[in-house]
């Protein structure tokens, strides 16, 4: 295993990557979407529909690149990705049309199964980190900068030079920065794994045991919770600051929504700093309920405006948590074997919902009122909560089965 500074090392480079990564590959597109569709005469919300449809197709990709990250190696998948995502930067900046645009969207999308969150967890489990779930967090932590930094930066960059042309920035970006970090993250979890293989010793996991049958209805309600929440976070994230304008807080919505991102970042401080002994079932349960929680509280204060403030404060609390258990709970459920291709799933489900979750609030909203939409919304949030307790249900029921033959949970395979 290798020792802790550089295992430290690894942590903060893989979470550079991941501003990086998430920076030019997702946030930097808002900012730059207006000029892509003046330039190409197209609507802003046909290039957020072709965005949209880029991400329904990643989704469908994610699995695989699970199983490939647990057959080749995060470190190599990662590699691979740095570079694939450059390519698909260079390409949507020189498009010299409407088809040739969307497939490089496509690309890029495809791209970013290699290189975000899925790829880095499954990076942090094979380089050996001896608590993963911990070291996820920390993860988690560094990344949600990315748009805190990405968001000027696109704009200033883009005060200056042409959409095409920070994307090309953004491009060499990836190459001279992250392909180096992934290079290194790969070569590092190849003598990992010797050293394991030389040793031959188990790898303790956090999991409790479960038998084949309530394993199978685990990992289905937890693909459920994380549909959910990522139909909740990807309808409100995108319609924020209009949904809080059109709900009677008028300009204030905008002011309000800058809340949201130090909000998740507090959330992942106060995990890391007090939650090491949670565990991450109960910490998935705690995110879905103030995904919850923070719609239940805007529609019954709206237009208050303090009410408003409370909404984006648990909201960003709890999707804070849902990005750090959507690498634990894989990890804690089902232990480090086929960790990969378990969270390609997971990953598969939240992009899936999060497709086309604008569209159908969008959709429910041009129907009927705000307020019947975002109590949709509470539905679908309720119902990840419920998922999530059905999964600590089977996990106590799977623990008591384990004492009640004389085993040790800790010890289960």
């Amino acid at each position: 295993m290798p020792d802790g500074s550089v295992l430290r090392k690894a942590i903060w480079a893989l979470g550079l990557t991941q501003i990086v990564g998430y920076g030019t590959l997702f946030y930097s597109f808002s900012i730059l979407a207006p000029a892509m569709a003046r330039e190409f005469g197209l609507t802003e919300g046909w290039v957020f529909g072709a965005l949209s449809a880029s991400l329904f197709a990643g989704s469908l990709f994610a699995p695989t690149a699970g199983r490939w990250a647990d057959r080749f190696g995060a470190g190599l998948i990662m590699t691979v990705g740095s570079v694939a995502a450059a390519m698909a930067l260079a390409l949507c900046a020189v498009a010299p049309g409407r088809v040739t645009f969307v497939l490089a969207l496509l690309a890029m999308e495809l791209a970013s199964s290699f290189v975000l969150y899925s790829a880095a967890f499954v990076a942090i489990v094979q380089i050996g980190v001896p608590r993963p779930q911990r070291s996820i967090t920390h993860l988690t932590l560094i990344a949600g900068f990315a748009s805190t930094l990405f968001w000027p930066l696109t704009s200033a960059l883009h005060a200056h030079l042409t959409w095409r042309e920070v994307y090309l920035l953004f491009a060499a970006l990836n190459l001279g920065l992250c392909l180096p970090i992934h290079a290194w993250l790969m070569r590092l979890s190849r003598r990992h794994a010797t050293a394991a293989s030389q040793e031959r010793g188990p790898a303790p996991e956090a999991g409790a045991p479960l038998d084949p049958r309530r394993g199978r209805a685990a990992f289905l309600l937890m693909l459920a919770g994380f549909a959910s929440e990522g139909f909740v976070l990807s309808a409100i994230l995108i319609h924020m600051v209009p949904l809080t304008a059109a709900l009677g807080l008028g300009t204030a919505g905008l002011f309000v929504s800058t809340l949201f991102g130090p909000a998740q970042v507090a959330s992942r401080l106060i995990n890391m700093l007090f939650g090491g002994r949670l565990q991450q079932t109960h910490l998935a349960v705690i995110a879905a309920s103030l995904l919850t929680a923070g719609l239940c509280a805007l529609l019954l204060t709206t237009p208050w405006l303090p009410g408003a403030f409370v909404f984006v404060f648990l909201f960003g609390l709890g999707s804070g948590l849902a990005s750090i258990v959507g690498g634990t709970l894989p990890l804690e459920l089902f232990g480090r074997e086929g960790y990969g291709a378990r969270l390609g799933w997971a990953s598969a489900a939240r992009q899936f919902t999060s497709a086309f979750a604008p569209f159908a609030l969008a959709f429910m909203m041009a129907r009927t009122s705000v307020a019947n939409s975002l109590w949709v919304l509470v539905v679908v949030a309720a119902s990840g909560v419920i998922a999530f307790l059905a999964i600590a249900l089977l996990r106590r029921r799977g623990v008591r089965v384990a004492f009640a033959i004389g085993g040790n949970p800790g010890e289960a395979a």
